[in-house]
Order: C-alpha cells, then structure tokens, then sequence
C-alpha cells in the first residue's frame, strides 16, 4: 500500500509543469520569510488575527472546483483580501471621528501574508487527511492575490488620506489582485495545455469575472464594516460570498453531470459492437487538442468535446454495424445519413441544438460548394471539420501506437485535402500527434 502511495506521489509531482513548480517554490518562500518576520516582531492585535486566519481556515476547508478544473475558494479570498484592506477595529480601533484621517492598524503587509497562509495551511489539512492532496499551485495563486493588495494598500495608510480616497485605493487594489490571478493562472494554462496565451487570458477572464466581483465586493464590505463595527461585521458580510459559492458549486455540479452523461452516451455504440473501445473517446481527446492549436475558446472546446463523443451515435440506426465501425470507409451518403440520424437524437436532449449542428455536418467535405472561399463562408464550420479530420484519423490508426502508420494516415488525409479535409485543421492534427510521447 505505501508502495501505491509514493508511486501516486510521484505521479503527481510529474504531472507539475516548470510553471506551476516556480510559482509554488516563489509562494513558499514569499509565506516563509513573512512567518519570520512576524515571529520576529511578533504578531500585531492577535485577536485580530486568529478571527480572520479561522475564516481563511474556513473558506479552505469549503473550496470548490470550478468548470475547467479551476479550484476557488471565495470565503478564504474574501477574509484574506478583507484583513489585507482592513483600516481599524471596531470603534477603539478606529473611532467614528478619525474616519476622515484614518488611524492605521497594525498588522503588517507581510503579517496579512502570514496569517492568510496559516489559514489556508490549516484549511487545507482536513481535505488531505481524507485523501484530497492539496492543489499548491491554486492556493499559491490565492496567497499571491492577497499579498498583492496588501503590499499595494497597507503602505497608504501611513499616508492618512481622506476615507473616500482610501475607499478609490481599495478598489484598485483589489482590481489589481484580479488582474494579477488571471495573468498568472493564464501563463500556467498556457503552458499544460499549450494553448494561445491571448486565448487563455480570455477564457480566464470569463470564468472568473463573476466570481472575482463578488469577492472584491465582499472583502471590501468586511473590511469597512470591520472599521466600524468590529469584529462581528465579519459574520454579517460573509453570508453574500458563501451564498454566492453556493450557486456557483451548483452551476459546476450541473456542467459536471453534463459532461458525465455525454460520455455515458458515448459508450452506447462501443457496448453494441458499432465502434472499436475507446474510439469516442480518442476522438473527442484529439479534437479538443487540435481545437486548442487552432485557437478555440474553452467555451467552443466544450462544445466540440460534447460533439466528439457523440459524433458517431447516428450508427445505432445501421442495421449491419459497419466492419470496425469506420466510418470513413462508408459511402458519402452514409456518412452524410449516420451524422444526420445522430444529429436528431442529440436535438432530443432540447438542450444541445449547438452540438447537433455541430455532429450533422461534421459528415460534409471541407470544401463542399466548391473552393476555399465557398467553403469557409458556406461550408462546415471549425469545430465539425475538426471532428471530420479526427474521426478519419482514429478510423484509420485506432489505438496503435506506430507513428509509421500514423505518419502515413496523415499523409493520406493530407492528400485529400483538396476537397474532403480542411488543411489547416490537418497541420493541427500533426502537431498533436508530434507531441504525442513516443511509444
């Protein structure tokens, strides 16, 4: 058993690319020098402290996974940027008359960098005594969030400046938080998906945007409310940010099932003896690849990734299954019959017309209507002439691992390129298999 365990170990290890592991040994050093600092000087208002480093624990302990394998936890992002923005304590800390020249609290900014890393250190230990090995890369980047605003905002506080431009600073602090948990958490996907940076920073913007809002919003209310009413506005002002994970887990949870039931779906022709084992399955991993090369958003990607795994559902109409389910050895017609058959029973979900387009016409040539003009304005579109190029090239290589055969399929798909396959999204699919680990 310990054996299975340290091989699991490893494993994990090399799945961490050159990215991730800079970004974890910058995080740990940035939390261990600022853990030295503050059991030099020691810890200011330690009161203070333990409550917001209990809700960092807190929020650790309720993180989520978010579509895209994205790990968030908002109520410890929350009470992290929240203590980082914090001005007083309660009306000792910060009466009601030194509002307009705010008195500082005490704590530190590598002091915020101590506390929010013992939190989410703490918070994370139950999750790995269960067997949830903790995401080190994510919580850096949740650490680097946090240090940013404090290093930006808590030297202004020396400066007492009015409450309003103190208001104008914390919201730019926190939109640089923002911005700099998307930038770093871009280069790191760019890298272990080798796709576009600019197409990365995209789709995380889109995934993050609603979920970066509401917790600014939220760690600024705590920390105002704080100044104010002290420590018991941290109660009030988290319920906004838990009820917003609540619906946020829901919408993963429901793409989640999704997902699952389409590639349950998938399996139905393998089980019926209509395709090899695991053809869908290639299929959709090859089609997702090439659709990242050819710089897809992950919003086309999982739309692609639906229509792979479902672009051979059509053949449960066949009366005789065709030898080795290949279609690309099938006539024209009956290519054109087994999307079209495919198509109707994907639009009977009433959810996935997208994805049905999608299947229906991943059986037309490239260039149907004649030339490349015609076929980019009239023809299919990209994400069904990416299917079309992957299914032949998993028809026709299967799960060999020869690169000769390979090498030669291409070079069969490349010659009939001058109708029936897009080129570029050949050239996609090269570089792909390139990449592959060689047997």
């Amino acid at each position: 058993m310990s054996t299975q365990m340290r091989t699991r170990e490893r494993a994990a290890w090399q799945t961490i690319d050159s990215g991730q592991l800079l970004l974890i040994a910058t995080a740990g050093l940035f939390a261990l020098v600022a853990v030295t600092q503050v059991a030099a000087v020691g810890l200011a208002q330690p009161e203070v402290a333990i409550v917001f480093g209990v809700l960092i624990a807190l929020g650790e302990l309720f993180r989520m996974v978010m579509p895209g394998n994205r790990e968030v936890a908002p109520i410890a992002g929350a009470a992290g940027i929240g203590y980082a923005l914090l001005v007083g304590i309660g009306p000792e800390g910060a009466p009601p008359d030194a509002l307009l020249g705010v008195v500082p609290a005490a704590h530190s900014p590598l002091q915020v960098v101590a506390v929010t890393a013992a939190g989410m250190l703490i918070g994370s230990l139950p999750h790995v005594a269960v067997g949830r090995p903790a995401r080190l890369d994510a919580m850096s980047r949740r650490l680097f969030t946090v240090a940013t605003v404090a290093l930006c905002f808590r030297p202004l506080l020396e400066l007492r400046l009015d409450w309003q431009v103190l208001l104008a600073m914390m919201g730019v602090a926190v939109v640089l938080s923002c911005l700099c948990d998307v930038l770093i958490a871009a280069l790191i996907r760019a890298e272990a998906v080798r796709a576009r940076f600019g197409i990365v920073v995209r789709d995380e913007i889109r995934a993050k945007l609603a979920l970066c809002a509401a917790t600014s919003a939220t760690a600024m209310l705590i920390a105002v409310a704080t100044t104010v009413m002290g420590p018991a506005a941290l109660l009030v002002f988290t319920a906004p940010i838990l009820v917003t994970q609540f619906a946020f887990r829901r919408y993963a949870g429901i793409r989640a099932t999704y997902l699952q039931t389409v590639r349950a779906l998938s399996r139905v022709t393998e089980v019926g003896g209509y395709v090899e084992t695991g053809h869908s399955r290639r299929v959709a991993a090859l089609a997702v690849s090439m659709g990242r090369e050819l710089g897809m958003s992950e919003e086309e990607l999982l739309e692609l990734e639906y229509a792979a795994l479902m672009h051979d559902i059509g053949q449960l109409s066949l009366g005789d299954p065709i030898p080795g389910g290949a279609t690309v050895l099938a006539s024209p017609a009956e290519q054109r019959r087994i999307a079209e058959l495919g198509a109707e029973v994907i639009k009977e979900t009433g959810v996935l017309d997208r994805v049905a387009a999608i299947v229906q016409l991943s059986s037309h040539p490239y260039r149907a209507g004649g030339g490349a003009r015609a076929g980019a304005a009239s023809g299919p579109p990209l994400a069904s002439r990416i299917i079309k190029v992957a299914n032949a090239y998993d028809d026709l290589v299967g799960d060999s691992a020869d690169r000769d055969r390979g090498a030669a399929v291409l070079e069969r798909l490349r010659l009939d390129s001058a109708a029936e396959y897009d080129p570029a999204v050949v050239e996609a699919l090269s570089r792909v298999v390139d990449r592959r680990p060689r047997g």
